[in-house]
């Protein structure tokens, strides 16, 4: 049985006349018989009753008449569903994230994204940057925003934020009186630092600005979250350098200030599989700008 099958059938069951349906598909009768002949012998039972003067259903052909209709319009779904993947207007997204995306636009940008392509399934999966690079390499994600430009050769990436470092304070730290934060104020401090086995270009970018102002922090804390590094000094157990964007945090307890003549900056990269061709991915990359 054919889908070609299925719709001569389906025009015919309407015209209930050869010659009619013909002209409707576009084709000469001969066809029209040959084919719905062919389909019979498939169903094995008659579906028209037809002589000189009229073609009838018989009881098989209302009943496949119902059958074939449903057949045509999920045949149908399936090749517009099909059509719209192809061109980014529909399918699903799986993305990894890294938790200071929640404070860098990606709330935002899904929104966005989603008023445009509502047909879209999105699956947000919170990871650090190294789980992203191993869903990806192992197709369990379609892309990913992580901290580190260091990846396989079988990714793509593209910078999509970059940003400063921030100091981050407990309140009623002496630092807070100033406007800015030198690094070398810092010497002897208590640090919250990033892990460096969850991200060790973070933790190395940081261990680096302590070094060029001549001193090496004194880690008391090492977590795996930029949140759990804003919370534990919000508790006045240390001091952090945090990317700009969790100023946003607005947890209470800890205060923000910039750090004077400091210029490594706080990079986001959006990443996915270089033989892949979603274009979904595109698309939601370019609801962010370098900035």
């Amino acid at each position: 049985m054919e889908l070609r099958h299925l719709r001569y059938f389906s025009v015919l069951a309407e015209e209930l006349h050869f010659s009619r349906a013909a002209a409707r598909l576009s084709i000469s009768q001969p066809p029209l018989s040959v084919a719905i002949r062919q389909l019979e012998e498939s169903v094995g039972a008659r579906l028209f009753e037809r002589n000189n003067k009229e073609v009838r259903l018989t009881a098989a052909g209302q009943a496949m008449r119902v059958s074939a209709r449903k057949i045509l319009a999920q045949a149908e779904e399936a090749s517009l569903e099909a059509r719209n993947v192809a061109a980014g207007l529909a399918g699903r997204l799986r993305v990894g994230f890294v938790g200071a995306m929640l404070y860098r636009g990606l709330p935002q940008a899904l929104r966005n994204f989603q008023a445009r392509y509502p047909r879209v399934r999105v699956t947000l999966t919170e990871l650090n940057s190294g789980d992203q690079i191993a869903g990806l390499m192992h197709d369990r994600l379609d892309l990913g925003f992580i901290h580190t430009s260091r990846m396989p050769d079988e990714l793509d990436s593209r910078l999509l934020l970059s940003e400063p470092f921030v100091c981050c304070l407990p309140a009623r730290h002496r630092l807070t009186r100033g406007a800015a934060v030198r690094p070398v104020d810092l010497t002897g401090e208590p640090f919250v630092l990033f892990a460096q086995s969850v991200s060790p270009d973070y933790h190395d970018r940081i261990l680096a600005i302590c070094a060029e102002a001549g001193f090496r922090p004194d880690v008391r804390h090492e977590v795996r979250h930029w949140l759990a590094v804003v919370s534990l000094v919000a508790q006045g157990l240390g001091v952090g350098v945090v990317p700009q964007a969790l100023r946003h945090s607005a947890l209470r307890g800890a205060v923000f200030r910039p750090l004077a003549g400091v210029q490594a900056r706080s990079e986001t990269y959006g990443v996915s599989r270089r033989d892949a061709h979603n274009p979904l991915v595109a698309q939601l990359f370019d609801e962010f700008a370098v900035g």
